[in-house]
């Protein structure tokens, strides 16, 4: 069932929207591995992340590893303090996904500018305020999608 809602995040993520819309499209594959890598940390790790990241890679044909790189730090970040974000309030737990993002693009940016030269662009920063304000309604339909089929 994991396997099956990042599979979902996958095929939305590879959905082309029109142009005005492409700047602000959400993370999903992210922010969905990182509410696994919170909800449990003992099924979904590193090495899921860097499998998944490697998937991204080659569905849209970036160099290889950048998202593997960039997605196996955000979850060895989350499933490493997952005890103490747990404890946050879900509108804190966006905030601090927030930052999180910022992290993941800057780092995005910082590993393509090494291997294809790109220039930093404010609006590469777009999609850490609609994954921040789509966090909310992730986690609360992961999480009842995790208690309906008792996944564990």
């Amino acid at each position: 069932m994991i396997l099956i809602s990042i599979f979902v995040a996958l095929v939305v993520a590879l959905i082309p929207l029109p142009r005005e819309l492409q700047p602000f499209q959400p993370d999903w594959v992210l922010l969905i591995l990182m509410y696994w890598s919170l909800a449990l940390p003992h099924r979904v790790n590193i090495g899921t992340a860097w499998l998944i990241g490697l998937l991204m890679d080659l569905a849209i044909g970036s160099p290889l590893g950048v998202h593997s790189l960039t997605y196996s730090i955000l979850v060895y970040i989350t499933a490493s303090n997952y005890q103490k974000i747990r404890n946050y309030s879900v509108p804190q737990q966006s905030l601090l996904i927030a930052l999180f993002l910022a992290l993941y693009h800057l780092l995005q940016f910082w590993v393509s500018h090494f291997l294809i030269d790109i220039y930093f662009l404010p609006q590469y920063l777009w999609p850490v305020l609609t994954g921040s304000l789509s966090w909310v309604w992730i986690f609360l339909l992961l999480r009842k999608y995790r208690r309906h089929f008792r996944i564990r």
